[in-house]
């Protein structure tokens, strides 16, 4: 995953993003080209016999959607997954916008829509009046934090969004040499360069608000919006009542899940928990014992997370230094006690690779 991340790669400054379209592609290229692999497209509504991954995603399909269901007694948590407006890069006003990454670091990637305060105020007052789409209770949406619409976000308070998606912070305007009251962010899309995704930006508004409240962003006035930012229902299990840190079900130990359904939140931490499903399911067929990983490394502390946090608040997660048990010593300054987890980290996955049974080729 991460190697097609790198191959499609756009500029993003110290961040990696990818044109979605090659990044698919290159990734389905290399599945369908794997002479181990046997591809086969057609709908599965029931679990096969015998040992199997189950790793079809958030958006599985209602049939075996329902098999899960069966399986696990539990309906699962739902949320919605917000996706930000992508916009016509000839339509964004250049004059007023600059190119610049927060601090300076790596190439100046994004472009910046620089605000001051009688323009954020106006646009605060336009977000959260805005009408939201309809369809949904919005109000009892299970929201994950990572992907909230702005304008949920916007109405926890005036000042939220000046700490979130529109903190001006690093990135002072060239032409004053200051930093601006609040500043929106845009990173380039695809490798042409010629969209540009509005950060932070996920949205429930309806079409025509968008295109009016986003417009009365400076440098935005006569944007084109080529895709309108939507809400995607998507479900997951309630990992910590169903699975074990191995990935399998609780109830049925030669059944393994993978990916975003299991509560895991990202590519290379959905390819991660695939790598500890499939090395398991592998190790069941040559009669091993299942492997589970360190909770002190990034894969065996997902697994953790995934397994052993309150089922009742359970949400997605990505991999991140806070799931890791704390150091024994405690570490004020941050980039030094992530420099020690991390360490410690690959530490204990050397020996636990040293220690573990290799699955043999068949």
């Amino acid at each position: 995953m991460i190697q097609s991340a790198d191959a499609t790669a756009v500029p993003a400054g110290g961040a990696l993003a990818v044109d979605r379209e090659q990044f698919s592609e290159l990734v389905t290229q290399k599945l369908t080209s794997n002479s181990h692999i046997h591809v086969v497209n057609e709908e599965l509504s029931a679990f096969p016999d015998g040992i199997t991954v189950v790793a079809t995603g958030p958006l599985t399909a209602p049939g075996l959607a329902q098999a899960i269901v069966d399986l696990n007694g539990e309906a699962g948590l739902s949320f919605f997954d917000a996706a930000a407006p992508i916009l016509d890069a000839n339509t964004i006003n250049e004059d007023i916008v600059y190119k610049k990454s927060r601090y300076d670091r790596g190439e100046a990637a994004y472009l910046n829509c620089p605000m001051t305060k009688d323009e954020f105020l106006t646009f605060y007052q336009a977000l959260v009046s805005a009408e939201v789409a309809e369809g949904h209770d919005f109000e009892k949406m299970t929201v994950f934090e990572g992907c909230m619409p702005i304008e949920v976000m916007a109405k926890r308070g005036i000042k939220t969004m000046l700490f979130g998606p529109l903190k001006p912070v690093g990135l002072e305007d060239p032409r004053t040499g200051k930093e601006p009251y609040a500043v929106v962010q845009l990173r380039q899309d695809n490798a042409a360069a010629s969209l540009y995704n509005m950060v932070g930006f996920q949205t429930h508004l309806k079409w025509g608000e968008q295109k009016r409240v986003f417009r009365l962003i400076p440098g935005l006035e006569n944007v084109q919006i080529v895709r309108y930012g939507v809400m995607h229902r998507n479900t997951f299990m309630k990992s910590p009542v169903v699975l074990e840190p191995t990935y399998a079900s609780k109830r049925r130990p030669d059944l393994f899940f993978a990916g975003q359904m299991t509560g895991v939140e990202g590519y290379v931490e959905s390819a991660a928990s695939g790598l500890i499903a499939g090395t398991n399911a592998a190790r069941m067929a040559l009669g091993e014992t299942p492997l589970i990983f360190p909770e002190t490394t990034a894969m065996g502390s997902m697994a953790h997370y995934i397994t052993h946090t309150s089922a009742h608040h359970f949400q997605p997660m990505n991999a991140n230094f806070g799931i890791m048990p704390a150091l024994t010593v405690k570490v004020r300054n941050k980039k030094e006690r992530n420099q020690q987890l991390a360490d410690r980290a690959l530490k204990d996955l050397a020996t636990f690779q040293a220690g573990m049974n290799r699955v043999e080729q068949v």
